[in-house]
């Protein structure tokens, strides 16, 4: 943290950037170029050291009412919603601020040696001294009025991005969230998986152990980026279909049918295809009587991913799995909205004795950050 970030208010003084004088400087001779018509004559005389004077008052004590509205007026009361004080005191400073550039017609008459007449014209002192009020305080709200409409301006533009930045980084946290939620729950099953089948077949379980081992892998080291190579997330569903293949029991039939699905190298963020998958294993029927089966399908054309998967239900079952029961379906839609918004199609489906889910997802080229070097 700075050291200095912690001061009093009243150090405002000290905070203004120098780099803002040549804008203050400009800003007046363009000002100054209005009023004479000629940018020549304009530059001229700011060589005659009475106008230099002049033109250094104005450029002096404008800056300074500018910076103390903005760094002590604003803060101490404007944010504080102080506004009948703060209009006061603004009112005070532009006509203390045109006050001392009117002392500077004075000092530069007095300088030259010359009388205000014969410098500027206008008669009398008192002639004079309302003709540069007349040119003071109008010229000190209009240089106030820019300098607050850039602030305001400036603060803005910060807040707005600053909004987004959190913004994003709300949304990446409920994207790792959703993400990590779907990882406790399938780990949960696979284990418990692995653990009827040491009972069943302890050669198909250590199969089975060989497989999760794969799929742990991919969760912890491979897919912890927002996308993916979409044929990872192939391999791994296939990892998982093998692993319920071998816990199954016959009167299981899973059909699996892969077309096109790596001659392109697309991306997909992580886990999107597997809570489908695992949902459809989690809600198959189990009847014993009836042939209970599960379809997945999957074809990519161009850069669209056409995914399918259906499976039979149990009557009991059904409600459950169209009303998105399960913590993965409703997870899985919230991330398909946030991270692929207006770039997919999800329709789902249920008959009391079928569910089915179609997902059209319209994916990208895989972004690789660090090339291979052969």
């Amino acid at each position: 943290m700075n050291a200095h970030s912690n001061q009093p208010s009243q150090n405002w003084f000290f905070q203004y950037k120098i780099y803002h004088l040549p804008f203050w400087f400009l800003y007046h001779y363009l000002w100054w170029v209005v009023a004479m018509g000629n940018p020549l004559k304009a530059a001229s005389s700011l060589t005659v050291l009475p106008f230099a004077i002049k033109y250094s008052f104005y450029v002096i004590f404008q800056a300074l009412a500018v910076y103390f509205n903005l760094y002590y007026l604003i803060p101490r009361y404007l944010e504080k919603s102080k506004f009948v004080t703060y209009v006061a005191a603004l009112l005070l400073t532009m006509f203390c601020a045109s006050l001392l550039i009117i002392c500077g017609y004075y000092f530069s008459a007095y300088v030259s040696g010359r009388s205000l007449d014969e410098l500027y014209g206008g008669g009398s002192d008192a002639d004079c001294f309302y003709r540069f009020m007349g040119n003071a305080l109008p010229s000190t709200v209009a240089s106030m009025t820019l300098a607050m409409s850039i602030k305001l301006a400036k603060n803005w533009i910060e807040t707005t991005r600053r909004q987004q930045l959190l913004e994003k980084e709300k949304l990446e946290t409920e994207l790792k969230f959703l993400k990590n939620q779907f990882n406790p729950h399938f780990l949960f099953n696979t284990i418990n998986s692995i653990f009827f089948l040491i009972h069943k077949n302890p050669d198909m379980a250590s199969d089975a152990l060989a497989k999760f081992s794969d799929l742990l892998r991919y969760q912890l080291f491979e897919c912890n980026d927002m996308q993916i190579p979409l044929i990872n997330e192939i391999g791994y569903m296939e990892n998982f279909i093998g692993l319920e293949r071998l816990r199954q029991n016959d009167n299981l039939r899973i059909a699996l049918e892969l077309e096109n699905h790596s001659t392109q190298m697309l991306a997909i963020a992580p886990f999107i295809l597997m809570v489908f998958v695992e949902n459809a294993f989690k809600h198959v029927s189990r009847n014993s009587d009836e042939s209970n089966w599960i379809n997945i399908g999957l074809n990519v054309k161009e850069q669209q991913l056409d995914f399918e998967i259906s499976n039979s239900t149990s009557s009991f079952k059904s409600n459950e799995v169209v009303n998105y029961g399960g913590i993965g379906l409703k997870n899985v839609q919230r991330r398909l909205d946030l991270i692929y918004p207006g770039q997919y199609v999800l329709n789902i489906k249920n008959d009391g004795s079928r569910f089915s889910a179609k997902l059209l997802i319209n994916l990208s080229e895989l972004v690789v950050a660090h090339p291979v070097i052969a």
